[in-house]
């Protein structure tokens, strides 16, 4: 392939990367490696730089391009790397007008002194969202995203990502719907729809839809659409037609990921979130009275500034309350400019060691729920050849299925990890 697409990070950037690996290639550059990269963690940072090392001591005659969030927010950083040939901005990344531009820079020498290198806008600037329609990923996984929404308009002190991301914004419902039949009438059967804030939907759009809404026009006017999910929300946004369209129709799968950040009232009050401990605990328990068959993950952060013993281990806590299934532990890592970056921190290694014990305990939780798995038959959508999804998201190991198929299965054990049919 003339490009390559290295990606760091979430599900968005899952998706945009074939957008990016599209217009670029488009754009006509070759021997191209484009990183797109992920700032929600000083890890992440790190781990995109030592790839950037790796791939020019593998591919030396090849350009490096970075983009993504922490291209945005640390531009000057990533130019400053002589094997970086150009940094392109979060937004600019998803037009073909920046990828012809930077063929234009490596076709005429242009690039060489790192201001030169950084091609990258005021994402705070940036106000509309336009759709992007894919004829399917290259992956070849019948799982495909559909972008709606990206940025965010809250300030969450640990959180770095609207400053990578920009404000708030979405794509029209209709133009929405339009994508989720095209991928539908191509044959896949699994749709996730995808963004930032992802339950800020349509804030910014006429007539302020909601997410419950968009989720029942999908619904409503795709109809060979058989598997429809939902990336992380933040429930305490969860809208009334959300919770009637889990209620009510099985196609959009019974399974949520939460971002939930914290257990302890007082953490979440310094992390400014919106919720409370038992806001948490109280919406769990309200969908599983619409869907009693509902799995549940959630965001979990390790060792957040003055978090006390107490405090970490009434999020250990929450792991039960709210019977949580999957976990995505974060160890706290400060981001430069962000208020908690600025609050007393915790120890490195008492960040480290909460984060391992708060692995565990998820790692106990998914067990419990794959044992209570046994002996039921569950619809199997194959993804490859050795793993499938539940319809909860549980992985399947399997063999001789047909990758895109869903399939019923019955379960009859599991290997601590995934379950066994």
């Amino acid at each position: 392939m003339s490009v390559d697409v290295l990606t760091f990070g979430c599900r968005l950037n899952a998706f945009e990367s074939e957008v990016i690996a599209r217009e670029a290639e488009r754009a006509g550059l070759s021997d191209t490696v484009v990183i797109n990269s992920c700032a929600v963690t000083n890890e992440a940072v790190a781990q995109a730089r030592q790839s950037i090392r790796r791939l020019k001591r593998e591919r030396p005659n090849a350009r490096i391009v970075v983009t993504g969030c922490a291209a945005q927010t640390q531009a000057k950083m990533f130019a400053d790397m002589a094997e970086v040939d150009r940094v392109v901005g979060n937004d600019d990344k998803m037009r073909g007008d920046a990828w012809r531009d930077a063929r234009a820079a490596f076709d005429s020498g242009f690039g060489i002194e790192a201001t030169e290198k950084i091609a990258v806008a005021d994402i705070m600037a940036v106000r509309e969202m336009a759709p992007h329609l894919l004829d399917g990923f290259k992956t070849g996984l019948p799982r495909v995203f559909v972008q709606v929404q990206n940025g965010c308009d809250h300030r969450c002190t640990f959180c770095i990502i609207p400053y990578g991301r920009g404000n708030s914004r979405s794509v029209p419902m209709g133009a929405v719907v339009d994508q989720v039949r095209a991928l539908a009438e191509r044959g896949h059967a699994e749709i996730v729809l995808t963004g930032v804030d992802l339950t800020s939907y349509g804030a910014n759009l006429p007539g302020t839809p909601k997410l419950g809404q968009l989720t029942k026009q999908i619904l409503r006017h795709v109809p060979e659409l058989k598997r429809l999910r939902i990336s992380s929300i933040d429930s305490i946004e969860a809208d009334r037609d959300l919770l009637d369209v889990i209620a009510d129709d099985e196609r959009l799968m019974p399974h949520l990921h939460l971002s939930l950040q914290s257990g302890d009232d007082m953490i979440l009050k310094r992390m400014k979130r919106r919720h409370a401990r038992q806001d948490a605990v109280d919406f769990c328990a309200q969908v599983r009275r619409l869907r009693p068959d509902m799995t549940l993950g959630a965001d979990i952060i390790a060792g957040f500034p003055t978090e006390t013993e107490d405090m970490f281990a009434r999020s250990e806590d929450l792991v039960a309350e709210c019977d949580l299934t999957f976990l995505h532990v974060f160890p706290y890592s400060p981001r430069p400019g962000t208020p908690a970056a600025r609050m007393p921190q915790v120890a490195g290694g008492e960040i480290k060691a909460r984060a391992k014990r708060l692995r565990a305990v998820g790692e106990t939780a998914l067990r419990k729920r794959l044992a209570a798995e046994i002996g039921a038959t569950r619809q199997v959508l194959i993804e490859s050849a050795t793993q499938g999804r539940t319809e909860h998201f549980l992985p399947v190991a399997i063999s001789g299925e047909k990758p895109g198929a869903v399939v019923a299965l019955a379960i009859r054990g599991h290997d601590g990890a995934r379950l066994t049919v």
